[in-house]
């Protein structure tokens, strides 16, 4: 593994230049555009090109267009269900909790960049990791922020934006994202 590599899923800043990194990317991109390529009733063949780049515990369900930076930074549980047009940009850990599912066009970022315009202009990053717990519903149209805690059992309405960690049992909505509610309908 490259040292920049390591750095990368360590969170620490990291050249996304480097030569491995640039390959592994552009694999990674080359099994999204396959399967997205795929047509609906391919589901087998699907899922077999996805098992190249990501970590499955079990069965799941991606629906097309679907686009990740590396694949291999992306663990997802039993029986989860990503909707249309979802995106993870995974320079670190993404974890997705069994029976969990994400609306359409959502989007899960880890990568970072400075907020400083001369550290931007030299071409580092670095990223923080996202954890979703199990049972998770999260709607349409929303954004996960790098560094962001999803407890088990909770919900994220529509188009929220979620900046910091969301405890479990709760309901969630808005740009940024609140609790509006602990979430009374438990799984048995």
């Amino acid at each position: 593994m490259s040292r920049e590599k390591e750095k990368m899923i360590s969170g620490e800043i990291y050249d996304p230049t480097d030569l491995k990194l640039v390959l592994d990317r552009a694999y990674a991109n080359k099994i999204c555009t396959k399967y997205n390529k795929k047509s609906f009733n391919e589901i087998n063949m699907r899922s077999r090109l996805l098992k190249k780049i990501i970590r499955a515990s079990g069965n799941f369900w991606i629906k097309p267009p679907f686009f990740c930076d590396y694949g291999y930074n992306i663990e997802i549980g039993k029986n989860v269900m990503l909707n249309f047009g979802c995106v993870i940009l995974d320079v670190c850990s993404v974890k997705i909790g069994d029976n969990t599912l994400i609306g359409p066009n959502s989007h899960i970022y880890t990568a970072c960049h400075s907020l400083d315009a001369c550290e931007r202009m030299e071409n580092r990053e670095y990223g923080k990791p996202v954890s979703i717990g199990s049972n998770v519903w999260i709607g349409g149209n929303c954004v996960i922020l790098p560094g962001v805690s999803i407890g088990d059992n909770s919900v994220i309405g529509a188009g929220s934006v979620v900046t910091k960690d969301i405890p479990s049992n709760v309901v969630a909505v808005g740009n940024p994202c609140e609790v509006i509610k602990e979430n009374g309908s438990l799984p048995v």
